[in-house]
């Protein structure tokens, strides 16, 4: 391998007995990502299709499986490659671009639950305003934020290691992170490393506020009336709450694991690396097409059809 390749790629070796279980892991990778494809897209289908479920909370739920998409495509493809490939390798640019994405999949994730809880507390703590409030091009605006918001957080938290210099041409990972491309610099990266974790704290920390502010109001509003309401509010809100606390539970995960320097076997920080494009992509429609009763019952009848 000459010196240009060694600058320009960078080799994933994360990859645990890769020659001898090559073909399962394929077969399960693959058959991960299509029912990630089938379940986020049937649910899109539905939600679009039926004028009755374009509402702000359901273009909440359709924004939040398309981000889901967005992430595992992210993932997947390039990981499928990887594991038929004789060497897993990737170009330091491309590194760069997947990490950035992920990051931007994670921001959006979080900013999308932020903005499903202030839907939740208007409708059940200020209903008489809600119509005002959560006007369409009100959720347009938060739509766009949404998106933009992580774009420029991410974009900002990955400017000072873009002209690190490498010294390690080798990631213990099998997708491109920041953390481990700044860790493969040459010289000290404390400095990096710090902001980027205040980075990471200020794209996480002020939407975990908020949603908790939000859902302390309506329990608050729920104690205080009847037990149909309570049922209603609670048919409503359990799906995001569970979600949310299933993502910010893996982000924690994936966050304290990548900064401990050792005690934790390679092959649990490589399942605990790859949780964040399995069990939300996948846990998400399955929640909200069963909790969420007038999505499962479209989606009964469309499968009642076919």
């Amino acid at each position: 391998m000459d010196v240009h390749y060694n600058i320009t790629y960078l080799i994933l070796g994360g990859h645990v007995q890769l020659s001898k279980y090559r073909y399962l892991y394929f077969s399960i990778t693959f058959l991960l990502f299509i029912l990630i494809i089938c379940s986020n897209t049937v649910v899109l289908y539905v939600i679009y299709v039926h004028e009755s479920l374009h509402k702000p909370m359901y273009i909440f739920v359709a924004a939040l499986l398309m981000n889901a998409l967005f992430g595992s495509i992210t993932v997947y493809p390039k990981l499928l490659v990887d594991l038929l490939s004789a060497t897993q390798t990737i170009s330091r640019p491309a590194c760069r671009l997947q990490s950035f994405l992920i990051y931007l999949y994670a921001g959006c994730e979080f900013t999308l639950l932020s903005a499903m809880a202030f839907d939740r507390y208007v409708s059940i703590c200020r209903p008489l305003q809600y119509h005002s409030l959560v006007r369409t091009q009100t959720v347009k605006l938060i739509l766009v934020l949404a998106f933009c918001l992580p774009i420029c957080k991410m974009g900002i938290g990955i400017i000072p290691s873009a002209s690190l210099r490498l010294c390690k041409f080798v990631l213990t990972r099998i997708t491109c992170d920041n953390y481990s491309l700044v860790k493969a610099g040459c010289g000290d990266s404390s400095v990096i490393n710090a902001y980027g974790l205040f980075v990471m704290v200020l794209s996480i920390v002020p939407h975990l506020i908020f949603i908790v502010f939000s859902y302390t109001k309506i329990l608050i509003i729920c104690l205080r009336s009847s037990r149909d309401f309570r049922k209603g509010a609670l048919n409503t809100c359990l799906p995001h709450l569970v979600i949310f606390l299933n993502f910010t539970i893996i982000v924690m995960f994936e966050v304290i694991q990548n900064r401990i320097p050792s005690g934790i076997l390679h092959i649990v920080r490589l399942i605990v690396s790859l949780l964040y494009v399995v069990i939300p992509p996948l846990f998400n429609p399955l929640m909200y097409g069963i909790k969420m009763q007038e999505i499962s019952q479209r989606l009964v009848a469309l499968f009642k059809q076919k």
